[in-house]
């Protein structure tokens, strides 16, 4: 038999819920919700690559630099 256990009701009687919450906005922050973040989880060994921000900010950088070199040398290649 599984053991029943109580909920105990934690909240002072002097809080009045209703009027905790007259003052509320529903969905202030929504708009703040849907348009994201952007922050990203890394890998584990992507992670040990890099010891700080500073570091995958150059990386991607780096990353950027290379793919945009590589467009314009493809603009100047001879097609066969």
């Amino acid at each position: 038999m599984k053991k029943q256990t109580e909920l105990k009701d934690e909240l002072r009687p002097e809080y009045d819920m209703k009027s905790l919450l007259k003052n509320g906005v529903r969905g202030k922050y929504a708009a703040r919700y849907r348009a994201g973040t952007n922050l990203v989880l890394l890998e584990p060994d992507v992670a040990k690559a890099f010891p700080n921000e500073k570091a995958v900010n150059e990386a991607l950088k780096l990353v950027m630099k290379l793919k945009q070199l590589q467009e314009e040398a493809g603009q100047y290649t001879v097609k066969r």
